[in-house]
C-alpha cells in the first residue's frame, strides 16, 4: 500500500489575490482550501492540477510552476496523501464559479485571516517565496 497522490494549486490574479474554495464535503467541510484533488490513473500531475482548478472554480490555468512536494502523513485526515503543489497566474480577474466538490469559489486578498484546511497556508506561504524571486 502506498500514499495517494494529490495536487494543489495557488492561483493568483492581477491583484495578487489567491483563489480559494469553500469545501462542500469533509474533511474541512465549510472551510477554505486551495483548489486541488486526486490524480487519476494515466493522468500527469500537471494535467490533474489544471483539471481540478477548472472543475472546482471554472477557471482555466496555463503555465504551472512547482512550489513543492508536501508529504507529511498527517496532512490529510483521510490518510497519507502526498501533494505536488503548483502556482499559476491568470490574466485579469476572471469570475470563479463553484463546481465539483466546492461549495463556493472566490478570490481572497487576505488569506492569512482564514483558517485554511490541510497544510494550505504553508503551501501559499511557500508559493509567495517563489513568486517574489
Amino acid at each position: 500500500k502506498t500514499p495517494s497522490l494529490t495536487t494543489d494549486c495557488v492561483v493568483r490574479d492581477n491583484e495578487k489575490r489567491v483563489l480559494l474554495v469553500r469545501r462542500k464535503s469533509e474533511p474541512a467541510k465549510g472551510g477554505f482550501a486551495l483548489p486541488g484533488g486526486f490524480v487519476d490513473i494515466g493522468e500527469t500531475v500537471e494535467a490533474a492540477c489544471r483539471r481540478e482548478v477548472l472543475e472546482e472554480t471554472g477557471i482555466t490555468v496555463g503555465a504551472l510552476h512547482l512550489v513543492g512536494v508536501y508529504s507529511d502523513p498527517r496532512r490529510d485526515p483521510r490518510g497519507h496523501n502526498v501533494s505536488i503543489a503548483y502556482t499559476a497566474r491568470v490574466a485579469g480577474s476572471p469570475q470563479p464559479r463553484a463546481g465539483s466538490d466546492a461549495e463556493a469559489a472566490m478570490w481572497i486578498e487576505d488569506w492569512r485571516s482564514l483558517d485554511l484546511g490541510f497544510d494550505h497556508a504553508w503551501i501559499i506561504a511557500d508559493a509567495a517565496k517563489i513568486e517574489s524571486r
